[in-house]
């Protein structure tokens, strides 16, 4: 995280400007239909074997006057994933084993390409949110200058970053134990990756 978010993070935090309150950051929310992506194991990112990456597009409204930072740490905080950052994306080929991802798109846009060397390229931009499921891929191939991006994850598991081979065998033993989250980071308890992502 840039010194300038990380500041603005921790003088939003203690003074609440430009950051939404939690009751009002649902009337934020747009409802969207759930794009879903199914990615294999392509030998270096083993993906889920189950769940696929969930991507909700222009689900999230970033109104004038608020930080959208601040709108997506709020929005995603009061659907229980928390341990939010403010950055950009990797440009280097990771996963996590161990947790699941929320990428909330604060500012700017990217192409970013999901599920490894021979996964999908899309187009994030500004009000986006995608969802993976641990052992899903990500990589930044291209951004603009303002890109921004919020993470954050359910209450459970433990945050890892895989990116080479050696860590592949393990991290098909560890990605099918983390738990389905409760809610949807963006819609709540009735959200579609609920659905997306059945027990």
């Amino acid at each position: 995280m840039s010194i300038l978010e990380t500041s603005k993070k921790v003088i939003e935090n203690v003074t609440g400007f430009a950051r939404p309150r939690k009751q009002a950051v649902a009337g934020f929310v747009r409802q969207r239909k759930s794009n879903e992506f199914w990615f294999k194991d392509d030998g270096l990112v083993p993906n889920h074997p189950a769940w696929p990456l969930v991507v909700y597009r222009g689900a999230v409204e970033l109104p004038e006057g608020l930080d959208p930072a601040a709108v997506m740490e709020v929005l995603f905080d009061a659907n229980g994933w928390g341990d939010s950052w403010r950055n950009g994306i990797h440009d280097y080929v990771h996963y996590h084993s161990q947790i699941h991802e929320v990428l909330g798109i604060a500012r700017g846009n990217a192409e970013v390409r999901f599920g490894g060397k021979k996964g999908r390229t899309l187009s994030l931009k500004a009000g986006d949110v995608a969802v993976l499921p641990a052992g899903t891929g990500h990589q930044c191939l291209s951004a603009s200058d303002d890109f921004l991006v919020v993470g954050a994850y359910p209450p459970f598991g433990t945050y890892d970053e895989c990116r080479s081979k050696d860590q592949h065998s393990d991290a098909l033993a560890t990605i099918p134990k983390v738990g389905r989250p409760r809610k949807d980071p963006a819609y709540g308890s009735q959200g579609p990756l609920l659905k997306s992502w059945k027990r």
